[in-house]
């Protein structure tokens, strides 16, 4: 019986358990995996900075993925305040064109689903925002990308009438549990939970179901009690 070692590190990484899919991979494996990989552990667990960094340098520079990556390890270090560099907000924005333009369609939808984060978050820039979420999620929706889909009506949500932002939420976390990727279910259900009245029952379950996940994922930001 084959093995496809590919498979099963992407699997890994579905549930979270980075270093095990970065184990499972071998020295001729996809490099882009690789850096995907490496660049998603540090984003949720702010472990293995240099790894992630070494595996985007890796890549070929000019190719769509060593964008994309090279941007969203930029904005990851502003968000988080961590090995910060003066020009990352440059860094990132430039990746994220550089990406967008390079892509194919669903590339495309990534890299600008990212630039729209780093404007909602880092610039506090809505409206410069949301057309591009709006963007994005047009590509997701017509291309059946519902991992996608997730990650852009998480943070279109916000922005929309409450029920409306209780509705996208929930249909962000039912996605990403069927799925089967996991920290990004708990970071839906920690979402979902902050947009509900203090006295609902379902925020406490999905509080306790989100930080018993996150403790166990090591995904600190997730799992504070604040």
């Amino acid at each position: 019986m084959l093995i496809d070692a590919a498979y099963i590190a992407r699997r890994l990484h579905l549930l979270g358990e980075w270093d095990a899919a970065l184990s499972a991979l071998g020295p001729d494996a996809d490099p882009e995996l690789r850096a995907e990989i490496a660049v998603d552990r540090w984003f949720f667990r702010i472990e293995g900075h240099d790894e992630a960094e070494k595996a985007v340098a890796a890549l070929d520079p000019t190719s769509p993925a060593a964008h994309l990556l090279t941007g969203r390890l930029a904005y990851s270090r502003l968000l988080f305040g961590r090995h910060a560099r003066p020009d990352d907000r440059a860094v990132a924005e430039a990746g994220y064109r550089a990406a967008a333009e390079s892509g194919d369609e669903s590339q495309r939808a990534w890299a600008v689903y990212h630039w729209a984060v780093l404007l909602d978050n880092i610039d506090k820039d809505p409206a410069g925002a949301v057309p591009r979420y709006e963007s994005a999620l047009e590509i997701a929706v017509k291309s059946g990308d519902a991992y996608l889909e997730s990650y852009i009506i998480r943070h279109l949500a916000p922005h929309r009438e409450p029920a409306e932002t209780l509705a996208m939420l929930r249909r962000s976390l039912h996605l990403r549990a069927a799925l089967g990727a996991r920290p990004q279910t708990v970071a839906a259900q920690a979402l979902l939970a902050d947009h509900l009245a203090e006295n609902d029952p379902e925020r406490a379950e999905l509080l306790q179901a989100s930080r018993s996940g996150a403790r166990e994922l090591r995904i600190g930001w997730l799992s504070s009690e604040d």
